[in-house]
């Protein structure tokens, strides 16, 4: 159902998951955990979901809070749990508010979950390609910061996406990195398919997160797109021509 992060579960008064396919009750395509209540998948099933991932994480099911994801550089610093239908448009949270779980869905994109157990303040990203480049991963430290967090004591641990193997671009995508520095052209490699190239998303996190000053990083090296029977993936999905696609849930928490 969940897998964990040696270096967050090491900290003491810190939960987390990052949450597989497994154990849950949707059916089809969505099999089994499907968080996402972006999706066409029966609301039902998608909220008795999201409540056993609330439970594995020692919250209530109203106290499991995610955003309507934009793909954006945006922050929400979290106080009180909100109603599903005022989720804030936003791609990272943080808080230092004990018995609420953060949490951002993916399918692919980059899930970065962040702790300060010191200073107990935590943080959740979710860090796509354009997220990552317009600078979610900088945006969370920073909120981090403004609870009290010290950048020299954040942990970060990075959960299932997709790798580079898997993983092919256009030559507008590779011309907008190397573009904007000429040394992200270490972040991709020739594609078998003439004018494309295949683009390293994790080492481009790492790389964006080591030039912040973060140096308790973790890679769990897991890839959403080569592993259907744990992880869902949108690009998967779509070149199988699948109406839609699951949701994982990746979430932290502070215990009471």
């Amino acid at each position: 159902m969940k897998i964990e992060a040696p270096s967050l579960a090491a900290l003491p008064g810190i939960r987390h998951a990052f949450f597989t396919r497994d154990g849950g009750v949707s059916s089809g395509i969505y099999a089994s955990l499907n968080g996402g209540t972006g999706s066409r998948d029966d609301p039902e099933h998608v909220r008795e979901n999201r409540a056993r991932m609330a439970a594995a994480l020692g919250v209530a099911p109203g106290r499991l809070l995610t955003l309507y994801q934009v793909h954006s550089p945006d922050v929400v610093t979290v106080n009180a749990p909100w109603p599903p239908e005022a989720r804030p448009r936003a791609d990272a949270l943080v808080t230092r508010t004990a018995g609420l779980a953060i949490g951002v869905s993916s399918a692919d994109c980059s899930p970065l979950l962040f702790a300060d157990a010191q200073a107990r303040v935590i943080g959740a990203a979710h860090a796509g390609w354009r997220g990552a480049f317009t600078g979610v991963i900088e945006a969370t430290l920073a909120a981090m910061e403004a609870l009290g967090a010290e950048r020299r004591r954040i942990c970060v641990a990075l959960g299932p996406l997709i790798r580079q193997d898997a993983y092919e671009v256009g030559p507008e995508f590779v011309a907008r990195f190397t573009q904007a520095d000429a040394g992200n052209a270490g972040f991709f490699r020739p594609s078998p398919r003439a004018g494309h190239a295949m683009f390293d998303l994790p080492g481009y996190v790492a790389h964006r997160l080591a030039r912040a000053g973060i140096e308790a990083f973790e890679d769990l090296a897991l890839c959403t797109y080569s592993d259907p029977q744990r992880f869902y993936s949108y690009r998967r999905a779509t070149l199988r021509g699948e109406p839609d696609y699951g949701r994982h849930i990746n979430a932290i928490a502070l215990a009471d």
